[in-house]
């Protein structure tokens, strides 16, 4: 599981996690193939990606019992959606590590114009949408009883 901003590196550490033979399950690539076009303000995201996890929960479980180990790349930005996640893997009764990508905001925003610029991502937020999003980042809190595994940015 991720949690971390907008560009923060989250796809990338999945990608990581794919080559030692995980399955990444990734909300941004869903919500392109099922919803494009169709995203144009924040309040379309939380609708339409509240959906997708009403409909990827039981199948990420079944994978998780089936012993498949996947790298679930929905960002777990908030406590709602973390205890979501909590759901799955309590459910499954399996092992797990919530990723916390732990990145300033300016090195963030720096991946996200290059990544717009590059125009190989499912989505291009503006950074009005970065900051909007991010006033509702909350980390995690060690009550919420996740094996965390926090990453920071290269020389931080």
């Amino acid at each position: 599981m991720m949690c971390g901003k907008i560009a923060a590196g989250k796809s990338t550490l999945c990608a990581r996690l794919a080559a030692d033979g995980a399955v990444v399950i990734a909300e941004d690539d869903w919500l392109a193939a099922l919803h494009a076009g169709e995203l144009t303000s924040v309040a379309d995201y939380v609708r339409r990606s509240a959906r997708l996890r009403a409909a990827m929960g039981p199948h990420v479980v079944a994978l998780l019992r089936a012993g498949v180990s996947v790298a679930l790349d929905f960002p777990a930005n908030t406590p709602r959606t973390r205890a979501w996640m909590r759901g799955i893997v309590d459910e499954a009764g399996c092992a797990h590590a919530l990723h916390v990508l732990d990145v300033p905001d300016e090195v963030c925003l720096a991946r996200l114009r290059a990544r717009n610029a590059a125009g190989d991502h499912a989505f291009a937020a503006t950074e009005a949408q970065f900051h909007e999003i991010t006033r509702h980042f909350t980390p995690p809190a060690a009550e919420e009883g996740f094996n965390t595994i926090r990453h920071a940015p290269d020389g931080a």
